[in-house]
């Protein structure tokens, strides 16, 4: 394990004083149910600690970095930005799933790809960067993995944007026209129904969707649009 701290240390850039707080970062809580007698605890409150540090750094990039941007803009790239998925990415990139401690159970379960456990990894490593190096390090690290190749083309293209506002945008910019949304079926009982909606522009469908509201078949129709167009 030594030799592959070593590796992840050289990869990023960044050695850490204090190892035993770099292999907490690895340490998945389903680990310590088959062995409860390792002396190292598991990653949670890194995950913990390392949201609100991801949290903070994002903040003050977009307000340093995009003047321009509204309060609620700054909100809506944020959430797009930090979300799961995003964080597993970076996680995939830089391989910290072969690092993980697992339980046989989620090792057999592919535990080291899911995207949950790599998504509080990525927070759990800058929780530890932050504890070892400083909040300027852990900043310095988010900017360069997470918001580098991202933030630029989720601004530019306006992917913070809910699929109803992005198709809302290009249909005025490009039709001189507003969508409009038809609710063509919906079935189920009322405790669970399912509905059906149509978008369409100039009286034509440019895309469907179903949810189980209406507001949730809205969006999925509008997101089928912007895949059409």
């Amino acid at each position: 394990m030594n030799q592959k701290r070593n590796q992840l240390e050289k990869h990023i850039g960044i050695t850490f004083k204090n190892k035993q707080l770099l292999q907490n970062v690895f340490i998945h809580r389903s680990y310590l149910n088959e062995d409860r007698s390792f002396a190292i605890p598991s990653n949670e409150k890194l995950e913990f600690l390392g949201d609100s540090v991801l949290s903070l750094s994002t903040s003050i990039y977009l307000y340093h970095n995009y003047t321009e941007l509204k309060e609620g803009d700054y909100t809506d790239i944020k959430a797009s930005i930090v979300r799961t998925e995003s964080l597993a990415q970076v996680a995939r990139e830089l391989a910290l799933g072969q690092y993980l401690y697992l339980s046989r159970g989620e090792e057999k379960g592919i535990g080291r790809d899911k995207t949950n456990i790599l998504a509080d990894l990525f927070e759990a490593l800058i929780a530890a960067i932050f504890i070892d190096k400083g909040f300027d390090h852990a900043y310095d690290f988010i900017v360069k993995y997470l918001f580098s190749n991202r933030l630029d083309e989720i601004i530019q293209k306006k992917l913070y944007l809910s699929p109803k506002s992005r198709l809302q945008e290009i249909s005025q910019a490009k039709f001189k026209e507003l969508p409009t949304y038809e609710l063509v079926l919906a079935h189920g009982p009322e405790h669970k129904k399912a509905f059906t909606v149509h978008v369409l522009l100039n009286n034509a469908i440019m895309g469907s969707g179903s949810g189980r509201s209406k507001k949730h078949a809205e969006e999925k129709a509008a997101q089928n649009a912007l895949d059409n167009l």
